[in-house]
């Protein structure tokens, strides 16, 4: 269980680090051939750069979760089998009975 909670508190830091360090990185011109960009078009190179790595994150984290092999079979609900063998033995309250002019009548 540790292990999926390390997963998730790291993958969400890197959800939250990388787009801020890209931003930052267009508004210090960390990154080389920024400064030869305009205002407007650094600021969309940097706001879609963010966008998407912010959805390879995600989608690396749902590689991982897929890639994990359970530990355990899953086990059905003890309480929820017995309700439900116990309703499927139950007879029901209404049931219908033909009529002579074939229409069916509740009881």
């Amino acid at each position: 269980m540790s292990g999926v909670i390390t997963k998730f508190a790291v993958t969400s830091m890197v959800m939250w680090m990388a787009p801020v360090a890209i931003m930052y990185g267009f508004y210090y011109q960390v990154f080389p051939g920024v400064s030869q960009m305009s205002s407007s078009a650094q600021t969309l190179a940097s706001g879609f750069l963010a966008v998407i790595s912010v959805n390879l994150v995600i989608g690396f984290y749902i590689c991982m979760a897929m890639k994990e092999t359970p530990h355990q079979e899953p086990q059905p609900d003890p309480t929820f089998l017995a309700n439900a063998k116990a309703s499927i033995n139950q007879p029901t309250s209404s049931q219908v009975n033909e009529d002579p002019k074939g229409k069916g009548k509740v009881e």
